[in-house]
């Protein structure tokens, strides 16, 4: 078959798919998704827990490319022709109602990654949308007189007018393969959003402790946020955001440095102080251990940020002595953690690095290095932090990608 009218998909993920879906929405008459994988969209189906963070409550563009710390500037344009109302918009129109949650993340109402792929699948094969999976490519080489031939894995040649590059991160040659063979360069890939592997007494024994609005620090980097300890060291969104904006300088770094944890979130140093000595003043009877006194500091936690002080189990408030408070309002406020090697966060996975956006018109997704040549999602040298960013950046360059695709469809 000739590639007069076909657009094809490499990568059947969110990006991809939804990409397939618009230009099948515009008018393109011929689309093939093609998934090196056993199926499309493993990523949606594992995200979220099981329940698909599809969004985030982030409805101004302005605010929205905060959440990116690749391709903040970059995003504007694109997040001005489709931002997270229009996905919501689109879900709700096609049978899936989300819900915000109250940090921002959106779900379908049913708590179920199956309703999100159920709704792109049904969608996609009622608009004629094809795809095959154990399909991987193996090259793409443009031909002289427009058009391209893509090379599978298995040897077959497929024909294309157009393709949309949606490959996910760039960690391996599978996904690199196809942009390098279109003649791209990318920024080198490291991981973007991961947790912290720490091994440190004060943590012992505390797996699945959380504190709702802690402030975590590396180096430069600092963010505020839920924090929860796990049996290997340190995650939860704080963690995350921090891992995110500092990708390049911790992976430089080797995952080896010193992080700095406010627990007591917001709260300053002075005003912890303020508030301990308030309590000797008005409870100086009270054992310091008995519980704790900083709102979102569980009493396991508090007990063992004593510990960490000096402060004895039966040592009360009126005892303490000057050195042991100001310990205690360092480990409360500004503890020292040494990290030491990271763990992937299972639902998170995201790269940072890809393809570069100066090579790529961003009001179209188009290569301008070869035209007819398409990229979105993660493949782009595009992440954002948790909470459904990264899914918002997919639906918003996927769409772009087949509205163009569609539009040329005569071409």
């Amino acid at each position: 078959m000739g590639s007069d009218g076909r657009v094809v998909v490499i990568g059947g993920g969110a990006a991809g798919f939804f990409g397939a879906i618009s230009a099948a929405e515009f008018g393109a008459e011929e689309v093939l998704i093609l998934e090196k994988g056993p199926e499309v969209l493993t990523k949606v189906r594992i995200s979220g827990g099981g329940r698909c963070n599809v969004t985030h409550g982030c409805f101004e563009a302005r605010d929205l490319v905060k959440n990116y710390p690749r391709g903040m500037k970059s995003l504007m344009g694109p997040f001005h022709r489709w931002q997270a109302g229009d996905t919501v918009e689109w879900f709700a129109k096609n049978g899936v109602d989300l819900k915000t949650e109250e940090d921002g993340r959106m779900f379908p109402v049913t708590d179920d990654s199956r309703t999100v792929i159920d709704c792109l699948t049904r969608v996609a094969r009622n608009l004629g949308v094809k795809w095959r999976t154990h399909c991987g490519v193996a090259g793409v080489e443009v031909l002289p007189d427009g058009g391209f031939l893509i090379e599978t894995e298995t040897g077959e040649k497929i024909e294309a007018r157009c393709i949309l590059i949606a490959t996910g991160g760039i960690r391996s040659g599978n996904a690199r393969r196809p942009v390098e063979s279109v003649g791209h360069a990318m920024a080198a890939p490291v991981p973007s959003l991961f947790t912290f592997k720490i091994e440190d007494a004060r943590l012992e024994g505390l797996q699945g402790v959380s504190v709702p609005n802690a402030t975590v620090r590396a180096g430069s980097w600092e963010a505020s946020g839920p924090l929860l300890v796990t049996h290997w060291g340190l995650s939860g969104p704080a963690t995350l955001k921090v891992s995110a904006w500092g990708a390049r300088d911790l992976a430089d770094c080797a995952y080896e440095f010193e992080l700095r944890v406010s627990w007591a979130g917001n709260f300053s140093a002075e005003e912890i102080g303020s508030m301990l000595a308030a309590e000797r003043q008005e409870h100086g009877a009270r054992k310091v251990m008995r519980h704790s006194i900083v709102e979102g500091i569980t009493k396991r936690l508090w007990q063992r940020l004593c510990g960490a002080a000096g402060i004895e189990d039966e040592r009360t408030w009126s005892t303490l002595t000057k050195e042991e408070t100001r310990k205690f309002i360092t480990e409360l406020t500004d503890g020292r953690y040494a990290v030491r090697g990271k763990s992937l966060n299972k639902d998170e996975f995201v790269t940072c690095g890809g393809v570069h956006l100066k090579d790529v018109n961003l009001k179209t997704m188009e290569s301008k290095l070869t035209p007819g040549v398409f990229f979105a999602g993660e493949v782009l040298d595009i992440d954002g932090v948790t909470g459904g960013f990264n899914f918002q950046a997919a639906w918003t360059t996927g769409r772009i990608a087949g509205e163009t695709m569609a539009q040329r469809r005569t071409a």
